[in-house]
C-alpha cells in the first residue's frame, strides 16, 4: 500500500507491492522464456544436493546464471554434469522473489557439439580402461560351433532381419532376441540389463542359456549411439559371462562397449558370421576329410597286403619244415624194437648176476654172524649193568657215612625248618579266618538285599501270586482261558482255583461269588511227598 493518499499523489502512475511486482516480473518472464535452449559452461557444480536436485551455474566469458535441475530430470539425463563442461541446456527461465534473482530450471541437458561428447567420452575410455575392463586377458574365444544365440537389438530395425537371415544361410541355429530400445532415454539401462538377463538363464533351464551374444545396432551419428557408450553398458558387458560380440554401427563407428566385447563386428552381418561357421564349407572340408582317410585306409591295406606277401614269399614250405623231423621219427620208431630187445637182455644178464650171488650156506653164514654179534652186544650190557651198580652201592654208602658223622646240622636245620613251618601254619590260620569272617559278612549282606527283594514280602502285603498248571507265574488275564486250573500263593500258603471268563475292557465282574473251594494249606516238597516205602523180597 502507498505511504500517501491517492489523490495526494505526484504522478498517475500506479502502484505496486513488493510482492506485486515480484510475481509480474515471474510471470513476464516465464511466459516470455518459457522454452529456451542455453549454451555455456558448467561452473560450481558440486553433484546432486541430499534432496536429489542439482544447483550450479552457467556462464560464458560476459555473463553468468543460475541453473537447476529438479530430481526427475536430472535421474532421466543421458550422462552426468561435469565442472567446466560445455553443455547446451533446456528449459525455463523463472525467477526466485525471495532474493530477486532468475534462473533457468532445465529438463534436459546435452554436450555442446560433438568436440565435447569426444572429450567426454574419451575421458570415460580412459577411467574404464584403467580399471583394466578393456584388458585383452580378459577377453574369451568364441565358440565354434553354438547351440543357441542371444541377440540384443531393437525388434522393429533391419538389424535382427540381416542377423537371423545371415544365420540362417549360414548355420541355421536356435536364435533368442532380447528386445530393447537402441537409442534415447533409458535405452543404456535396457541394454545392461538385457546382458544380464542372458546370463542369468540356468543350463538346462526352461529357457535355453545362450552360448554366445550378440549386441547390435545400426549406423548413427554419436549422439545416436551414445547409448552404447554409458558406463553401465560397458560393466555389463565386461562382466558378462557368455563371450559377447559388439556390432554397434559400421564399421568406422566405434564405441566403447567395442573395446569391453570379447570380439568387435563391423556390421551387425559381420557378428553372424563370426558367430556361426559355413555349414555349407563345414560338410565340404568333412566330405574331403573322409575321402581322404578312406584313401589312407586303402593305401595302407595295400601296403600291408604286399608286405605279408613279401613275408610269406621268404617262409619254407611245410615240407621244409617237416622233413628233418620227420626223418628222426623214422629213425626213432625203426630202432625202438631193437633197443626193447637190447634192453630185455641186458636186464636178464644182471638178474643171473645177482642171483648166483645168493645162495642158502651164504644166508646161514650171515645169519649166525649176527646171532654172534647179538650175543656179545647182550654180554657187554650185563657187565655195564653190573658195573653201574657197584657204583650206586658205593655213592649210597659214602652217603650214608656222611649221615652218621654230622647228624646235629641235620637236626639243627630241621628243628628251623619245623619253627617255620609252624609260623606259616600260624600266618594261613589268621588269613583264612579273616577272609572266612569278610565271606560271612559278605554273605550275610547279599541275604539280606535277597530277602529284601523277594516277592514273599510283597505276598505279606495282601498280593497273590498266580501260577498255571505248569506251575508257570500267570502276568496276563488273557494268558488263561476259562476252566483252566489255577494255583493262588498267598503269604502263609497255597490253594488251588478255577480260572473264570475274564471280563472285557473295564467291564466290572459279577458280584454273585463263585463256589467257595476248600482251602489247602502247601506243604514243603519234601513233606508233601510220601515217604518211600520198602520194597518186597518177594
Amino acid at each position: 500500500m502507498s505511504m500517501f493518499p491517492e489523490n495526494d499523489s505526484p504522478t498517475n502512475l500506479a502502484e505496486y507491492s513488493v510482492s506485486e511486482l515480484s510475481g509480474s516480473i515471474k510471470r513476464t518472464v516465464e511466459q516470455a522464456f518459457d522454452q529456451v535452449r542455453v549454451r555455456g559452461e558448467i561452473s560450481g557444480y558440486r553433484g546432486p544436493h541430499s534432496s536429489g536436485h542439482a544447483y550450479f551455474s552457467l556462464k560464458d566469458d560476459r555473463a553468468r546464471i543460475d541453473a537447476v535441475i529438479w530430481k526427475g530430470s536430472f535421474s532421466r539425463l543421458r550422462f552426468r554434469p561435469e565442472e567446466g563442461m560445455e553443455v547446451i541446456a533446456t528449459g525455463k527461465v523463472t525467477t526466485f522473489p525471495g532474493s530477486s534473482k532468475y534462473q533457468i530450471v532445465i529438463e534436459t541437458l546435452e554436450p555442446a557439439g560433438a568436440g565435447a561428447l569426444m572429450a567426454l567420452l574419451e575421458e570415460r575410455r580412459r577411467k574404464l580402461a584403467a580399471e583394466g575392463l578393456f584388458e585383452q586377458a580378459r577377453k574369451r574365444p568364441l565358440p565354434f560351433m553354438p547351440h543357441v544365440i542371444g541377440v540384443v537389438t531393437s525388434p522393429t530395425g533391419a538389424v535382427i532381419r540381416d542377423i537371423l537371415h545371415r544365420i540362417a544361410d549360414r548355420f541355421p541355429v536356435h536364435v533368442l532376441v532380447w528386445p530393447v530400445k537402441v537409442q534415447g532415454e533409458g535405452s543404456g539401462e535396457e541394454v545392461a540389463a538385457a546382458i544380464r538377463g542372458f546370463n542369468a538363464l540356468q543350463p538346462g533351464g526352461a529357457i535355453a542359456r545362450p552360448d554366445v551374444l550378440i549386441v547390435a545396432r545400426g549406423g548413427g551419428s554419436l549422439e545416436d549411439l551414445w547409448s552404447f557408450n554409458d558406463e553401465i553398458v560397458v560393466r555389463a558387458a565386461a562382466a558378462s559371462a557368455i563371450p559377447l560380440i559388439s556390432a554397434v554401427g559400421h564399421e568406422t563407428d566405434w564405441t566403447l562397449i567395442d573395446h569391453a566385447a570379447d570380439r568387435r563386428a563391423p556390421t551387425p552381418t559381420g557378428a553372424a558370421e563370426m558367430a556361426v561357421p559355413v555349414k555349407a564349407d563345414l560338410e565340404a572340408a568333412v566330405s574331403a576329410l573322409a575321402a581322404r582317410l578312406r584313401n589312407a585306409a586303402s593305401r595302407q591295406m595295400d601296403g600291408r597286403r604286399q608286405a605279408v606277401r613279401a613275408l610269406a614269399r621268404a617262409l619254407p614250405s611245410l615240407d621244409q619244415l617237416l622233413a628233418l623231423p620227420r626223418r628222426r621219427f623214422d629213425e626213432a620208431a625203426a630202432g625202438l624194437g631193437r633197443g626193447l630187445r637190447m634192453n630185455t637182455v641186458n636186464k636178464r644178464r644182471a638178474f643171473e648176476r645177482v642171483a648166483a650171488h645168493v645162495r642158502p650156506e651164504l644166508l646161514s653164514g650171515r645169519m649166525v654172524e649176527r646171532r654172534q654179534k647179538l650175543s656179545d652186544a647182550l654180554r657187554r650190557a650185563d657187565r655195564l649193568v653190573e658195573r653201574r651198580l657197584d657204583q650206586g652201592r658205593s655213592r649210597v654208602a659214602a652217603l650214608d657215612a656222611a649221615l652218621r658223622t654230622a647228624p646235629s646240622r641235620i637236626l639243627a636245620r630241621a628243628g628251623r625248618s619245623r619253627d617255620r613251618l609252624a609260623g606259616l601254619a600260624l600266618r594261613a590260620d589268621t588269613a583264612l579266618s579273616a577272609d572266612l569272617a569278610r565271606r560271612k559278612a559278605l554273605l550275610s549282606g547279599q541275604g539280606r538285599i535277597l530277602q529284601s527283594l523277594s516277592y514273599r514280602n510283597v505276598l505279606k502285603r495282601g498280593f497273590a501270586l498266580v501260577r498255571d498248571e505248569a506251575g508257570h507265574a500267570v502276568k496276563q488275564a488273557a494268558d488263561l482261558s476259562e476252566g483252566a486250573a489255577i494255583s493262588l500263593e498267598f503269604s502263609d500258603g497255597t490253594i488251588e482255583a478255577v480260572a473264570g471268563k475274564p471280563s472285557q475292557g473295564g467291564e466290572t465282574p459279577p458280584t454273585t461269588p463263585p463256589a467257595p473251594q476248600k482251602r489247602k494249606i502247601a506243604r514243603p516238597a519234601d513233606a508233601a511227598a510220601d515217604p518211600p516205602k520198602q520194597g518186597s523180597l518177594f
